[in-house]
């Protein structure tokens, strides 16, 4: 059974979620500020962390930097209605996912199923895909590690998904609906920017070429592609 811990001072609104998420089949401990949070996120195994930005005392936005400096477990997070800023310094930091509050809790729950999936590719059978090579980069999708010249890069699960479904089609443009679709598991929306904000956590995670030339470029209109260095082609 998923464990998930869920972060949030309404201790109204964590009963009622709590009570929704063991009917869908999830085992959930809840906290009620960031301290604690951070806490438990880092000395318990949950398989997610739902976690508000508007805490007493330790904000979310500080508990998502510290699990991070520690812990790659995936985080979802709770924003207030409106608050892109919270959204977009979530995604820098490393959040999953975000879902404006208030929210259906049928979506919040579709929602933790798709980041679960994610991480769960060698389980669900799609991780016996080989090694995915991009000149000096390296995909081992059995094991979900990325190096680069023989150093390991700490990736989210997002970033994760996202690098290996640019490797998949290394050298061809992927469109931005498309890898909304597949990474993110959810519809495109031309205004939703999180992915955007995703790529450019992962760009500066696995850099440049030594040449300075970009891993991944931006193709104007389309969307991405994880690009070789100018000496190579697609094989």
């Amino acid at each position: 059974m998923d464990r998930i811990l869920l972060v949030d001072d309404d201790k109204s609104l964590c009963e009622l979620l709590g009570e929704f998420l063991e009917s869908e089949g999830f085992a959930v401990a809840a906290v009620h500020d960031g301290e604690k949070a951070v806490n438990r996120a880092l000395s318990e195994r949950f398989s997610l962390v739902i976690l508000d930005v508007m805490l007493p005392g330790l904000g979310g936005i500080e508990v998502l930097k510290a699990i991070r400096r520690q812990s790659a477990v995936p985080v979802l997070m709770l924003t207030a209605r409106g608050e892109e800023v919270d959204r977009i310094v979530g995604l820098e930091l490393g959040a999953d996912d975000y879902l404006p509050k208030p929210f259906n809790p049928r979506e919040l729950v579709a929602r933790i199923r798709a980041i679960l999936r994610r991480g769960r590719m060698e389980s669900a059978g799609e991780g016996a895909a080989g090694i995915l090579r991009v000149a000096d980069l390296v995909i081992d999708p059995a094991a979900r590690h990325v190096s680069i010249n023989g150093k390991t890069i700490e990736l989210t699960t997002v970033e994760f998904d996202l690098l290996e479904a640019l490797a998949q089609s290394a050298g061809t443009a992927f469109s931005r609906e498309n890898l909304v679709r597949q990474v993110l598991k959810r519809p495109f929306s031309p205004f939703d920017r999180s992915l955007d904000v995703h790529v450019s956590n992962l760009r500066r995670k696995i850099g440049a070429y030594p040449d300075g030339s970009e891993r991944i470029k931006t193709v104007r209109g389309v969307g991405y592609i994880l690009a070789f260095p100018p000496e190579e082609t697609r094989p």
